[in-house]
């Protein structure tokens, strides 16, 4: 087996040619990019708001509606990385967070493994940019995050994927608690 060739080096990933063999012993070429890791915070106001930003990404030339988001560091624990993007993205403070799921983002060509966090418990406070971000934090109640879906507006398919699976957890969550405590109990 012929070893990955790096193609291309940068400050937060890398692009490699790596080989697949496939049953029949004939080796392919696939490139593939090398990613650290991120996580993406479904942060949730007491009043059954969501927090979002509006980002403006240049790799596509536009602003995005999102959920906060950010790049694990070299040797970071998860949690402290939605902690910190959190607050770094949207000034907010969470007073508890919990893990949801992770998932690859596109896994034809990328390897990023998002984790997928729920912050509650909310305190806000100042936002921490770093240099060259254009980001806009906005409050909506969950209905409008949810229609923002079904009309287009929210195109990022991590929050797409945070706001779908936080709704199907919330739902199993809330089924669990009626079990729980019968009626008439």
């Amino acid at each position: 087996m012929r070893e990955p060739e790096i193609l291309l080096s940068t400050s937060r990933f890398k692009v490699v040619r790596q080989w697949h063999q496939t049953p029949d012993g004939i080796l392919h070429p696939r490139e593939a990019i090398l990613h650290p890791g991120a996580v993406t915070i479904v942060p949730i106001l007491a009043n059954e708001r969501v927090v979002l930003i509006r980002n403006f990404r240049p790799a596509v030339g536009r602003t995005l509606i999102e959920l906060p988001a950010g790049t694990l560091e070299a040797g970071e624990d998860p949690l402290q990385t939605a902690v910190r993007e959190l607050e770094e993205e949207t000034g907010y403070r969470s007073g508890r967070i919990e893990p949801l799921c992770q998932f690859f983002m596109s896994p034809g060509i990328l390897r990023e493994r998002m984790h997928l966090f729920v912050a509650t418990e909310l305190a806000p406070g100042p936002t921490r940019l770093d240099e060259g971000e254009q980001i806009e934090t906005m409050a909506v109640d969950w209905a409008e995050a949810l229609a923002m879906i079904s009309d287009g507006r929210i195109e990022d398919a991590k929050t797409l994927v945070g706001l779908l699976w936080f709704q199907r957890w919330q739902t199993s969550r809330r089924a669990d608690e009626k079990v729980a405590d019968p009626p008439g109990v």
